[in-house]
């Protein structure tokens, strides 16, 4: 099965191996990888040349890089005297945001930070171009191509704790019912007090209301019928010992609270470039019927009790993490959606993202997402009352066909990852016979959901209808072709 790809990877802790897919304690027949062969390694540089993956910066952009990572903030106020940290994962240094929280009466100020990724980078200039060229960073198990040169990404525009940053902090208003507002956006110079990571953060480590904030803003999403799917990502990663192995990410109750702040944030951000009549949007439609069906019949494949009267959003709200089965259909859930793609403003027409139940757009990830860096630069002009440059609009028309582009050769490089990986623990055992359950027919054949592993795969579709049991035995697993194939006993 395939997830998509998370931005950053997160902390060796935070991952269990996997019997081919699912933690160890599920019934699974399949051992965990094992690569005498070393065909992990060979196979990723082989998915990195297939799909272009950048190995590095040309030498005018590292240039660049080198000169404008000394640039001093000058237009920037000074906001180091409050109490910024940072919440990632333990691994990760390119980090887009900072965050610190005060009361307001019955209301909560999250003032999120952002890096200030447009007070480095030139319009027009080599690190410019070549952003527009990557659109986003690419994340592999064994590195990434990142969207900027390290020496901004991990260095001068990165919110580590290591010295002031430049950043625009956009001050957000979360209500009692979790209602949000923009009430500020401020270019300012923040000090983080601390990188905290998700595995390993105390609640005293935290500003004393963010719990309190993030349920808040979870309660409103529950209220609205918001959808959104945070299910463990399937991944292949690197342990301590440098080996590679497909496993479940945990997902950690800090990251869960965290991502709140940051969907507070970019609903907030939405809604004021609505009102003034420019910006660009995440939207996302709701799923097909065709596609609820066949989450049906893959709920079944997994033996979990989806009521007949229960919405899809209903239902996706009892599932638990930590059960890998539920887990399991919480990726194929993520997958089944009819993709998320960037809009930019259209008079008479209000974006809508169906996962968030809202108005969404992207501003808080400017260090991996091109996008962001308009986004923002749009915020901090309509906010001081200013007109958006010409530039940032100029570049809302183009960035959908970029951006999808980038999302595209990403999600690519991740399923080949995923199938690559698969097909490496599954060599040699051709002949072994699983249970599945037919969730589809299509042109190309029976999609076919296996009962004890995460696998999907197609058989022939005769006398085959959507929720058939059977039984299919492997017949090939191909590593290098990243290809597995099944074939039925019944």
């Amino acid at each position: 099965m395939h997830s998509s790809p998370n931005p950053r990877a997160a902390d060796d802790t935070a991952s269990r191996p996997l019997c081919n897919g699912f933690p160890r304690g599920y019934p699974a027949r399949m051992k965990t990888i094992r690569d005498p062969a070393h065909a992990l390694a060979r196979e990723l540089a082989a998915i990195r040349t297939e799909f272009q993956v950048p190995d590095g910066f040309p030498p005018a952009v590292l240039a660049a890089a080198d000169i404008v990572a000394t640039r001093a903030p000058t237009n920037h106020a000074d906001w180091t005297h409050r109490p910024f940290v940072t919440l990632d994962p333990a691994s990760a240094t390119d980090l887009d945001q900072a965050f610190c929280i005060e009361a307001a009466g019955g209301d909560l100020i999250l003032h999120y930070a952002i890096a200030d990724v447009a007070w480095f980078v030139d319009e027009g200039g080599p690190i410019d171009a070549e952003a527009w060229v990557r659109g986003e960073t690419l994340y592999l198990p064994d590195g990434k191509a990142g969207l900027y040169p390290p020496v901004l990404a991990e260095g001068a525009a990165s919110l580590l704790p290591d010295g002031p940053r430049p950043a625009v902090v956009f001050s957000v208003r979360v209500a009692p019912d979790g209602a949000v507002k923009l009430d500020a956006a401020t270019r300012a110079v923040i000090q983080s007090r601390a990188k905290l990571a998700y595995a390993t953060v105390q609640p005293e480590d935290l500003p004393a209301d963010f719990a309190e904030l993030s349920r808040r803003i979870t309660q409103a999403e529950a209220e609205r019928g918001a959808a959104r799917i945070d299910p463990p990502e399937q991944e292949v990663s690197e342990g301590p010992d440098g080996a590679l192995a497909l496993v479940f990410r945990t997902r950690h109750a800090s990251e869960d609270r965290n991502a709140a702040l940051s969907l507070a944030c970019n609903m907030a951000v939405a809604d004021v470039l609505i009102a003034h009549e420019t910006g660009l949007f995440r939207v996302m439609a709701e799923p097909s019927d065709h596609a609820v069906r066949r989450l049906r019949h893959t709920a079944r494949a997994f033996g979990i009790d989806w009521p007949e009267q229960a919405t899809l959003t209903q239902f996706e709200r009892t599932l638990d993490p930590a059960d890998s089965r539920h887990a399991a259909l919480m990726l194929a859930i993520r997958r089944a959606g009819n993709g998320a793609g960037y809009q930019p403003f259209r008079a008479g027409e209000t974006p809508w993202h169906a996962a968030v139940a809202a108005s969404y757009a992207h501003a808080t990830a400017p260090l991996r997402r091109l996008a962001d860096r308009y986004v923002v630069q749009a915020v901090l002009a309509v906010a001081h009352g200013r007109p958006v440059p010409g530039y940032v609009s100029d570049a809302f028309a183009r960035l959908p066909k970029v951006m999808a582009r980038a999302d595209s050769r990403a999600g690519q490089v991740d399923r080949a990852v995923i199938d690559m990986a698969e097909a490496v623990m599954l060599a040699g055992n051709e002949g072994e016979a699983f249970g599945a359950v037919v969730t589809d027919i299509g042109e190309r054949g029976a999609s076919i959901q296996l009962r004890e592993l995460p696998v999907t795969a197609r058989v022939d579709a005769s006398e085959l209808t959507p929720g058939d049991a059977l039984d299919v035995r492997l017949t090939r697993a191909d590593p290098r072709a990243r290809q597995i194939a099944f074939e039925r006993l019944s």
